[in-house]
């Protein structure tokens, strides 16, 4: 409780790499961390984080006894009828610092391998150690030599010694961190630890060829390899009376024999459950011989990727020395560094077999989930967030690194896949304050990507984060490609961004490429529309070109087809929900177009449609008609709904205009469909005193009935 409690009270968040500088400790509160839900939460009394230094110090005591228990196991195995007390008493010093170390087990923190944040959940933990080795740790440190005799020396009981070897798990985890450790010679290190390996195997064999003598009955003892051994005038017949030192190293020196396979001389297997293990043992001995040469020879020529990344650390600690960068800088690149040593695998070389249809499928099962959710890419198609997914990359990023810095012109565009990041505003007194939070799937330099805006806050990691990346001119790239897309990022921007960013983002680049694309694109498809081409413009429509742009002079699809009289294609236009009642630069919709140029089958379409006439300058145009006598035009006109009373400029009406030149029949017609004769122009004339001017007693008639008709 005492080792616990200590633990509790000397916590510390520090960065989880192996290259720590003294200042991290000063950097860091001694009582947060970031938890794994990306929020920063109070120290929790009961979880012990694993990079505590008196925690470190226990994991160092325990590989001293993992060392012991793991030479000791076979020993005690074989010569267990003849070892001293002594060594017993050492033996249950190890199993109480081992039961003390699984109860730790339940409260060390550890980092998720995946996303490589520190769990602190109790559960979590408690789950996790229970799942991995809780049950070998358990068993290992059981009273098998109680339960041993409890069990009336049954020779099978004593197999399950062999349990407590899963300990050497923690000297090889040992040697893998030394390994990764700069400041200690790497060869030195390897050497050391095959080694430890090939005298290991040795120890083991020894230990085993031991035990099988010592097995059979004490009549047959003297058929054993070491009960039938005699060197010089010295004889082994008696070999339980020698002292263990002598035992262990003739056992042991079999064992080396064998294993080097020189031959046999006075040492030789003598019964046949020697000559099984010596198979079995040599068999071994081949595959263990492969290892040891593969590594030596990996040793000469440098190809391990742990020997590649200290080269590229201690180049870079050079390189960093030698222009004075400061402890500050070398420690954030270093952690970096080493970050990515850790996390990871070397993508390229893994996949650089793998068909690029299978590296776009992994991509997009990888990415997509987290593309789709960013809101600048709300409403994308589904093949443009599949071409981005296709061409982010990955990269982690440890807290307190600074992504961009406040002014700089952004070229890479980021998405959060987890994490938390702040924008960090420096005041005039050079005082920090966090004016956003970035968490999960959103986008980091957008608008300085799109559209060359310097980043206006800067933007630093608050927790570890894992982010992805994609490079600006990538971007634009596949912009080009799904132009419709481009438009809906910049509503999405505009959207989500504050009104005094509003007038940037529209004289952006950005801006400029969509409206030059809707134009381009405009006039392909009008140009199809125009020449009636049904077959072109539908698979123009199909890759996405919107049937609602408009090109310079304001007009979608639609007019043309109106203006032509294309009634298939107003069908097709139809059919895809296009704006009926658009108007083009002149205040034009499609319906106007067609009743003008007589199309009365498409007219027809349009009013089904629910198209009507709403017309700025009506009375002009009315006025126009009359005036050039296009009766037709007019008639087509006043049936769909514009209204006869409708004024020019002057405020005079048709009936002004059809009386002033003594056209009877559009008078008439103009009458018929709810023309006014009591209204007046600017001048204060109707038009019968138009009518009386110009002479024709015909249209005057018809004009005084229609006022005796009103007036009475």
């Amino acid at each position: 409780m005492i080792i616990i409690r200590g633990l509790k009270m000397g916590s510390r968040t520090r960065q989880e790499v192996e290259f720590e500088e003294e200042e991290e400790e000063e950097q860091n509160s001694p009582s947060r961390w970031r938890n794994n839900s990306g929020t920063t939460t109070a120290t929790n009394r009961f979880v012990i984080h694993p990079q505590n230094w008196l925690y470190l110090g226990w994991k160092h005591f325990i590989i001293v006894w993992a060392v012991y228990s793991s030479f000791f196991t076979p020993l005690e195995f074989g010569f267990f009828r003849g070892l001293p007390e002594k060594l017993f008493l050492l033996d249950i010093a190890s199993q109480l610092a081992f039961l003390i170390d699984i109860f730790l087990h339940f409260f060390v923190a550890y980092k998720d391998p995946h996303s490589h944040r520190l769990v602190c959940s109790h559960n979590r933990i408690a789950l996790r150690y229970l799942k991995s080795r809780f049950l070998l740790d358990f068993l290992g440190c059981l009273p098998l030599d109680a339960i041993y005799k409890a069990c009336n020396r049954e020779e099978v009981v004593r197999y399950l010694l062999w349990i407590r070897l899963s300990r050497a798990l923690r000297v090889t985890e040992f040697f893998e961190t030394l390994e990764k450790d700069i400041r200690i010679n790497y060869l030195l290190t390897r050497i050391i630890k095959l080694f430890v390996v090939e005298l290991y195997c040795t120890h083991t064999a020894a230990c085993i060829f031991y035990y099988l003598a010592t097995t059979l009955p004490p009549t047959k003892e003297g058929y054993t390899w070491i009960g039938s051994l005699k060197m010089g005038d010295y004889s082994y017949s008696q070999f339980r009376d020698i002292d263990l030192w002598t035992r262990y190293i003739t056992s042991l020196y079999f064992a080396i024999v064998t294993m080097a396979t020189v031959g046999y001389g006075d040492i030789h297997a003598v019964n046949n459950r020697e000559m099984i293990f010596i198979i079995i043992y040599i068999s071994g001995d081949m595959i263990l011989g492969a290892y040891l040469l593969g590594n030596m020879a990996a040793l000469i020529v440098k190809g391990s990727r742990t020997e590649r990344f200290r080269d590229k650390m201690t180049d870079l600690i050079k390189y960093m020395n030698k222009n004075n960068l400061g402890r500050q800088i070398s420690k954030e690149i270093k952690s970096h560094v080493q970050l990515q040593y850790e996390t990871n695998y070397n993508e390229a070389v893994v996949l650089q077999d793998i068909p690029a249809t299978f590296k776009a499928k992994i991509s997009q099962k990888l990415y997509d989930p987290y593309i789709t959710k960013v809101p600048i890419f709300k409403g994308c198609s589904l093949p443009f967030i599949k071409q981005i997914a296709i061409k982010v990359q990955e990269e982690l990023f440890l807290p307190g690194e600074v992504i961009i810095a406040e002014g700089n012109i952004a070229d890479q565009l980021y998405i959060v896949c987890y994490g938390k990041l702040e924008d960090v505003e420096r005041s005039e007194n050079e005082a920090e304050k966090c004016v956003r939070i970035s968490e999960t799937c959103s986008s980091l330099n957008e608008l300085s990507v799109l559209c060359n805006i310097p980043v206006p806050n800067t933007v630093r990691v608050a927790e570890l984060s894992k982010l992805l990346r994609i490079h600006k001119q990538s971007l634009l790239d596949i912009l080009e490609i799904h132009y419709a897309d481009a438009r809906i990022i910049l509503d999405n921007l505009l959207e989500e961004k504050q009104t005094r960013l509003h007038n940037k983002i529209l004289e952006s680049d950005l801006t400029l490429h969509v409206a030059k694309h809707e134009y381009e694109l405009a006039l392909r498809l009008n140009s199809a529309v125009f020449n009636g081409d049904l077959y072109r413009v539908k698979r123009l429509v199909e890759a996405g070109i919107n049937s609602n742009n408009k090109d310079y002079d304001g007009r979608s699809p639609l007019h043309i087809a109106a203006i032509k009289g294309f009634a298939d294609l107003v069908e097709f236009f139809l059919q895809k929900e296009v704006i009926i009642n658009a108007t083009d630069n002149h205040g034009n919709t499609p319906l106007f177009e067609a009743i003008k140029n007589g199309h009365d089958m498409v007219v027809s379409m349009l009013v089904e449609a629910g198209a009507f006439l709403e017309m700025s300058n009506a009375g002009d145009c009315l006025c126009t008609a009359v005036a050039k006598g296009d009766i037709d035009f007019l008639k087509r006109l006043l049936n769909n709904g514009i209204n006869p009373n409708s004024r020019n400029y002057d405020l005079r009406t048709p009936l002004h205009i059809a009386a002033a030149d003594g056209l009877y029949s559009m008078s008439k017609l103009i009458l018929e469909a709810g023309g006014s004769v009591f209204s007046k122009d600017r001048w204060g004339h109707t038009p019968l005193d138009e009518a009386r001017v110009g002479g024709s007693k015909k249209l005057i008639k018809i004009l005084e009935d229609e006022i005796s008709d009103k007036i009475a």
